[in-house]
């Protein structure tokens, strides 16, 4: 099987190992929790400095691809310092509430 095959595999298993952040999470707290992420990832066009790369709006995600997210920055197996930082001390529940808020927030389509 191809490296991006697997990449998908993974992926997906990694998703489906998340426990439904809707059924779990509390948008309303959620929001309280999620103020630094909007920081960087409610901005239309939002680039980063350095190292220079657009960062995505989380509005509308999935709530187990958002929960997943988080989980592998808090691990170290996504690579992302500030992230990295940001995760490393959220709980289950803290990673539940912003997953609910952010699934429930405007999309990047949202004007």
């Amino acid at each position: 099987m191809s490296s991006a095959r697997w990449a998908s595999v993974a992926l997906a298993a990694s998703v489906l190992c998340v426990v439904d952040a809707r059924a779990d999470g509390d948008a309303v707290a959620g929001k309280q929790k999620a103020y630094t992420c909007l920081g960087c990832h409610a901005i239309p066009n939002y680039n980063n400095v350095y190292p220079t790369y657009r960062v995505p709006r989380l509005g509308g995600q999935h709530p187990e691809y958002i929960a997943a997210a988080l989980k592998e920055y808090q691990s170290g197996e996504r690579s992302h310092q500030t992230m990295h930082a940001q995760a490393a001390t959220l709980s289950d529940q803290d990673i539940a509430d912003i997953a609910a808020y952010l699934s429930a927030a405007p999309g990047p389509d949202h004007k």
